[in-house]
């Protein structure tokens, strides 16, 4: 098994060879609290499937547009619209969706779902999206690393949401967005769990994803194929038994938590503002 690429060490995961070690480690009884999950790095629990069980992107995916393709001449369009997103609240939602370090990260879908996501308050919850963070992020790579996509700051030389990131950025490939098959992949299993919540959930899934773009570091169609990806990660983990379980017990976590009225600690109103920025006003 080759050595995964820096990147993850970044914002994911790092030894892959460490995943094929501890994919025994999926045997969590279904408790009050999560069983212990092995991290494979400080704060990166193992997820839930080995590497050779996910989805290859690489197999899964077309290619990116080429250069001069019609394709390619919308992503450079939205990418310049996007631009004129800069300083507005939806620009500001976009840096806060970029973070994936948790415990902050647990808190992106939390006013859509209208329910406080922590370690404390829902504890499965909180590491069944952990462990698919590793498990969607993974998904991702393959497709990355082979087509080495230059990102939209580089080829547009304007900066990103994150410039302090972009140095290290730069190096690997945009398509397609890591980020979005990671919140895609949250949102489906969200809409699960709370399907009274699903049309909020898979919006923010989407506005998600579209925080790539207004940040400078990825194209459309990067995003697009990451929410391919994701989808695809969610329905290979519906095969898995552990997960399935932890899926049932995040239902009845979150329920008992709704219950209790324990509210987001996020600014719902302020994300809803920051969401009425649409990327494609015109509905394209």
């Amino acid at each position: 098994m080759k050595k995964p690429p820096a990147i993850l060490l970044h914002w994911i995961l790092p030894a892959l060879a460490c995943v094929l070690m501890l994919s025994g480690c999926a045997g969590i009884q279904s408790h009050a609290r999560p069983a212990p999950v092995p991290d494979i790095a400080a704060g990166f629990p193992a997820g839930y499937l080995p590497p050779d069980l996910l989805p290859n992107s690489l197999a899964l995916l077309n290619p990116p547009p080429a250069e001069d393709s019609p394709a390619f001449a919308l992503d450079r369009k939205i990418a310049a619209e996007a631009l004129t997103l800069r300083g507005t609240p939806r620009w500001k939602l976009a840096v806060e969706d970029a973070n994936l370090k948790f415990p902050r990260a647990a808190g992106a879908f939390a006013c859509a779902v209208q329910v406080r996501i922590s370690e404390k308050e829902t504890p499965r919850l909180y590491t069944l999206l952990r462990r698919t963070m590793t498990d969607a992020g993974f998904s991702a790579y393959s497709a990355q690393n082979h087509y080495k996509r230059p990102r939209p700051f580089i080829v547009n030389r304007e900066p990103s949401c994150t410039p302090d990131e972009e140095n290290f950025l730069s190096q690997y490939g945009s398509y397609p967005s890591g980020h979005t098959s990671i919140g895609w992949a949250w949102a489906l299993i969200l809409a699960e769990i709370a399907p009274g919540r699903t049309n909020e959930i898979l919006g923010r899934g989407r506005a998600f994803g579209e925080s790539r773009i207004i940040c400078g570091v990825h194209w459309r169609s990067d995003v697009n194929a990451g929410f391919l990806v994701g989808a695809g990660v969610v329905a290979r983990l519906h095969a898995d038994p552990v997960f399935q379980a932890d899926l049932e017990a995040a239902k009845a976590e979150l329920a008992a938590a709704r219950a209790k009225g324990i509210p987001p600690l996020r600014d719902c109103a302020a994300e809803r503002a920051a969401l009425s920025f649409k990327l494609f006003p015109d509905g394209k």
